[in-house]
C-alpha cells in the first residue's frame, strides 16, 4: 500500500490463520533470545544519550539577484558539559546570523557560537538553561570494525531519530568543506540523512565515539562520523580561544612523482613531493625565497609525501618558530630556513 502523498511505503501482511504457529520454545531456538539482547543494547545506549541531543535551528542570509534573503536550517548537536556548552558539525552553524536549541523536554533557547573550525568540521555552541544531561566522549582509538554503533540526530526534521549499524571501518580520510583533509574519519552503515549532521555516533555502552557528518548519497550504507578523540582536541581549543590556531607557509602545492634518479642520488625516502605551483604574496614561503616549480620534500628534516601531509606538520606549535623546508630546484636540492606564520582565521 503506497501512500503518493508523503511518499511513504506502508507493508501490511496477513496471517495465514491455516499456517500453524510456532510454540514458545521454538521462537527462542530460532534466535529471538539474542534479538532481545541486542534490543536491550541499543535501547539502553539511547536511553542515556538521547536526553543531551538537540535540534539545532539556525537562520542565515544569503544574498540573491535582488538582494538578500534569509534562509532557515536545522541540524543535530549533543551537550557536552552540564554548563551549556553544545558539540556540532561547523557546515550546521557556520556564518549563521541567528542559532536556537530545542532540548528533548520541550525547551528552546538562544545559543551563541562559541568556536568554529571549518578545517575539522567542528563547532561548539553555548545556551544557558539549567538542568541538563550531558555526554560523554569515549576514546576513539579503541574502536574495532564491526562495532556495533547508534546514531541519533534529527533528519529530514524527524526529531529524535535513532539508527543502529556497525563500523565498517576505520581511519577514512575526507575533505572539509574548507578544503583539508580530516583524518581519523569513522565509515559507518547507519543510516544518515541531511539534518543528522552534528548528532552523535555512540557506541553499546551510550559513549560518544564519533560526529555525524556527512554521506555518500548514491550509496546505500556508507556514512562518515569525525572521530571522538579528534572532537576533544578541537572542542577543548574552541572553548579555550573560539578557534584552533594553525601555522602556514603560503604555498599551493599538488602532489608529484619524484623522478628516480633524483630519488635515488639524494637517498630520499618518499616517491612522491609537492610541487609549488603558486607562492602567495608576503608569505613566509616568499620571504624564504621558494618559488614556483621548487618541490618540498622534506619539512624539519621531515619527509614530506602529499599537501595533506605539510598540513598535518604545520599545526599550531610551528607558528613563529624557524624551521628548514627542503626542496628539489631544477636538480639541487636545497635547505631553506624558514619562519612559518599564523594562519588566517577563516
Amino acid at each position: 500500500m503506497k501512500n503518493d502523498a508523503g511518499s511513504v511505503d506502508f507493508l501490511f501482511n496477513q496471517a495465514d490463520t491455516d499456517v500453524s504457529q510456532p510454540g514458545r520454545s521454538d521462537m527462542l531456538s530460532d534466535g529471538s533470545d539474542l534479538l532481545d539482547a541486542y534490543s536491550r543494547t541499543v535501547v539502553g545506549a539511547v536511553a542515556r544519550v538521547a536526553p543531551a541531543v538537540v535540534n539545532i535551528g539556525v537562520a542565515q542570509r544569503v544574498k540573491v539577484r535582488s538582494g538578500e534573503r534569509e534562509v532557515s536550517g536545522n541540524g543535530s548537536g549533543f551537550v557536552i558539559t552540564p554548563d551549556g556548552f553544545i558539540l556540532t558539525n561547523s557546515h550546521v552553524v557556520h556564518e549563521a546570523n541567528a542559532i536556537s536549541v530545542n532540548l528533548p523536554d520541550g525547551r528552546e533557547c538562544p545559543a551563541e557560537l562559541t568556536g568554529d573550525d571549518p578545517d575539522t568540521d567542528l563547532a561548539v555552541i553555548r545556551i544557558d538553561a539549567p538542568h541538563l544531561t550531558h555526554v560523554r566522549l569515549a576514546d576513539s582509538e579503541n574502536l574495532r570494525v564491526g562495532q556495533l554503533v547508534i546514531a541519533i540526530g534529527n533528519p529530514l526534521g524527524f526529531e529524535a531519530s535513532v539508527t543502529a549499524g556497525v563500523i565498517s571501518a576505520l581511519g577514512r580520510s575526507m575533505h572539509a568543506q574548507s578544503g583539508r583533509l580530516i583524518d581519523n574519519i569513522i565509515q559507518t552503515d547507519a543510516a544518515l540523512n541531511p539534518g543528522n549532521s552534528g548528532g552523535p555516533l555512540v557506541n553499546s555502552a551510550g559513549e560518544v565515539v564519533g560526529i555525524n557528518t556527512a554521506m555518500i548519497r548514491p550509496a546505500q550504507g556508507i556514512c562518515f562520523a569525525i572521530a571522538s578523540n579528534t572532537a576533544k582536541f578541537v572542542a577543548g581549543w574552541l572553548i579555550k580561544d573560539g578557534k584552533i590556531r594553525r601555522s602556514y607557509i603560503g604555498v599551493g602545492g599538488q602532489n608529484v612523482p619524484i623522478h628516480r634518479r633524483i630519488a635515488r642520488f639524494y637517498g630520499l625516502p618518499v616517491e612522491t613531493g609537492v610541487l609549488v605551483v603558486s607562492v602567495e604574496k608576503n608569505s613566509p614561503a616568499e620571504r624564504a625565497g621558494v618559488r614556483e616549480g621548487d618541490l618540498i620534500v622534506a619539512f624539519n628534516g621531515e619527509p614530506i609525501s602529499s599537501v595533506h601531509h605539510l598540513h598535518k606538520i604545520l599545526v599550531g606549535e610551528q607558528i613563529n618558530v624557524s624551521a628548514s623546508l627542503t626542496i628539489i630546484r631544477h636538480t639541487e636540492k636545497l635547505d631553506i630556513p624558514i619562519l612559518p606564520g599564523e594562519s588566517p582565521s577563516r
